[in-house]
């Protein structure tokens, strides 16, 4: 499916309501998006919410587009002040050592390189683990995602199978388990859960909610006591209670760890002191290669502190999977797959 605006931002289209896709970036006059999945735009069952900042694909082996690519997430983007900035240092220590400080070989300060190389493979060390340890966090909240889609399934091919295709109670959970999953959604991101969302399950049901309170376990409470009352009422039996008691309880579960990984990032004095010692790294390199390098030292130490300040960026970004980012995990295609699913089971 193909989406085609004009105009000089997305930002023009957040005042028709479009606000999630205000930070998509810059564009030229006339630019074609190929989305590759159908945009969630029922405005009944969930509101009017249209997304176009879906997590980013690509080919992994497609080499050549790699090199000339510059997306948002790109680190040069990023780094780019900073980078020129490196430069100018390091020419500006080049400049002093060897027309105006004039060292010689025996200076002390020649010897300088050998700290960086003692702690080369420590800051290697130390990005290499602080990047593992984002990459785990951004895993585990796409298996979390991942048993959210195969509970919701889980539980329409069971409410499927114990209630007949006229029965009033499935048009509930058609309804209810594609809303938990938008519902979580906009927990994690922090974000405003339309009360439109939950059109077609009452007006009781949209009163009893508090969209300004915690909505995704609102949303399960209201499961439960749905489920008990199709118990009271004979509609499904005390087994089958049981029966899909384990689907029902997945959703706080996958809730609550969801959470802890947004609540609990990596510790504020761990980050600091990488990002100290990448500076102090970087800055102190022009002193002792100066002597071998010369001026070349301009961009070999400026591509180092790209590479190391890299590294540091991405785990900043993928540490926090349920974001709006290119590589954060693509929430509003998950949850409309959940919606479509549902639809076709119950």
């Amino acid at each position: 499916m193909k989406f085609e605006f004009k105009g000089s931002s997305l930002r023009h289209l957040s005042e028709s309501g479009f606000r999630q896709m205000a930070e998509c970036g810059p564009l030229n006059s006339k630019i074609i998006f190929q989305i590759s999945y159908l945009v969630i735009q029922n405005t009944s069952d969930f509101g009017l919410r249209t997304y176009f900042c879906p997590m980013l694909s690509y080919n992994p082996k497609d080499w050549f587009s790699f090199l000339f690519y510059y997306g948002r997430s790109d680190t040069v983007r990023k780094l780019l002040p900073l980078l020129i900035v490196m430069a100018l240092y390091s020419w500006l220590i080049a400049w002093l050592e060897i027309e105006v400080w004039k060292l010689s070989e025996g200076s002390h300060v020649r010897h300088t390189s050998i700290m960086h190389t003692m702690l080369g493979f420590v800051i290697s060390f130390l990005l290499v683990f602080r990047t593992n340890t984002a990459y785990e966090r951004w895993w585990e909240g796409r298996k979390l995602w991942g048993a959210l889609v195969n509970n919701s399934r889980n539980l329409a091919m069971k409410i499927a199978s114990m209630l007949p295709p006229d029965n009033p109670h499935r048009i509930f959970f058609r309804k209810v388990i594609p809303a938990y999953a938008v519902a979580l959604k906009n927990h994690l991101r922090s974000e405003e859960t339309a009360i439109a969302l939950f059109d077609g399950l009452g007006d009781d049901v949209q009163h009893e909610l508090d969209v300004k309170k915690h909505v995704p376990n609102q949303v399960a409470s209201l499961m439960f006591r749905h489920v008990r009352e199709m118990q009271r009422s004979g509609a499904i039996t005390g087994e089958q209670l049981l029966f899909i008691n384990n689907e029902l309880m997945s959703f706080t579960d996958i809730c609550g760890a969801c959470e802890r990984i947004k609540n609990t990032p990596i510790p504020y004095s761990y980050s600091v002191f990488i990002k100290k010692f990448i500076f102090v790294y970087v800055v102190t390199l022009p002193f002792g290669f100066v002597f071998t390098l010369g001026y070349y030292v301009i961009p070999i130490v400026t591509f180092i502190f790209y590479v190391l300040a890299s590294l540091e960026l991405i785990a900043e970004e993928i540490e926090e999977p349920f974001g709006g980012d290119e590589n954060d995990l693509p929430l509003e295609k998950m949850a409309h797959n959940i919606r479509v699913h549902i639809h076709e089971i119950i």
